[in-house]
């Protein structure tokens, strides 16, 4: 039979908003950009010498993204690309604090993009919470500011607080009282680790950020005591084959260890991370491990439910999309 992941209801936890604008969305904004040019501005090469030369890819689309009702149109842009995918649930990433630029506050901006979620997660069926990200080289008072919007709208919609960015460049110093914050005021926190750097960072990161879950952490593969340390505190890792190869962190999808940290019991769920940067979608990602690693839907099932068990959604939402995510559409 022929795998289809279509066929898959989805639940995807690391998708960042800014860096997942389609090219439809941008014709809108740029009418005049074309495909090649949308491609060479918006999507990184297949190889970046590293994690820093992604990144840089996301200045354009923050750029467009300052003003209130664009930044509400990508919310929508980013869950018809969800609805393609055939997700069911979704948390959402951005870093408020980039959008300072035409005049909106901190707050305005989380604000517009929790209704702007809450309006789309009715109008495509996807269930959906909201992270916000501190960055690596944000100053402390910075990841406080963070935390304390982490806090403030907890109850609408906000779930969690996350650390990403360069990781290689900027050490965890300045941010260990934001997330002292979080936790302090029953909030969840996560974070980025094992990707620009190895296993070491991501010890480093568990002890001193007391993470649930972990954006990527791949590279805790190079050291088994980590890899311990993971399945002993059963914390989930986000997983990102396609990106892990554009930063050049594997360099053949064959090599990728997505499907040893699944084989030793490691907890992970399979997502995008960054859409158009990387230039991917979830069935894609989904067809690359099916080819690379003969990966079958019940491999799949088993992820989906791991992301969703992992997920900041209520027990009583969980239990409902369990029954949905344990059976082809």
């Amino acid at each position: 039979m022929n795998f289809n992941p279509d066929l898959l209801r989805k639940v995807e936890l690391h998708t960042h908003l800014d860096t997942g604008l389609s090219y439809y969305f941008v014709k809108k904004l740029i009418p005049d950009i074309t495909q090649k040019s949308f491609f060479e501005k918006y999507i990184a090469s297949e190889k970046c010498h590293d994690l820093g030369d992604f990144l840089n890819k996301i200045t354009p689309s923050l750029d467009l993204l300052q003003k209130r009702d664009v930044i509400a149109d990508a919310v929508e842009d980013l869950f018809i690309q969800l609805k393609s995918d055939n997700v069911v649930y979704a948390e959402v990433r951005f870093a408020p604090l980039l959008h300072l630029r035409l005049g909106l506050s901190d707050c305005d901006i989380v604000e517009i993009v929790l209704e702007a979620m809450k309006s789309s997660s009715i109008k495509y069926g996807i269930a959906a919470g909201l992270i916000l990200c501190t960055l690596r080289h944000f100053s402390e008072d910075q990841s406080l500011r963070t935390a304390y919007l982490v806090n403030e709208y907890v109850k609408y919609g906000v779930v969690a607080l996350d650390l990403a960015a360069d990781e290689a460049r900027y050490p965890l110093n300045a941010h260990l009282k934001a997330f002292r914050m979080v936790l302090e005021s029953g909030g969840n926190v996560i974070a980025h680790a094992g990707e620009a750097k190895g296993a070491e960072s991501v010890r480093e990161t568990i002890n001193k950020l007391n993470i649930s879950r972990i954006g990527h952490g791949v590279r805790s593969i190079e050291d088994r005591d980590v890899i311990d340390l993971i399945i002993e505190r059963n914390i989930h890792l986000e997983i990102c084959p396609t990106c892990n190869i554009v930063c050049d962190i594997y360099d053949i999808y064959e090599n990728h260890p997505v499907n040893l940290l699944k084989e030793i019991g490691v907890n992970i769920g399979i997502n995008t991370d960054a859409r158009t940067v990387a230039n991917i979608t979830l069935c894609e990602e989904y067809l690359r491990i099916n080819r690379y690693f003969g990966w079958q839907y019940s491999d799949f099932i088993e992820t989906n439910f791991n992301a969703l068990q992992a997920s900041f959604c209520s027990n009583e939402l969980k239990n409902r999309l369990e029954k949905e995510i344990v059976r082809l559409s």
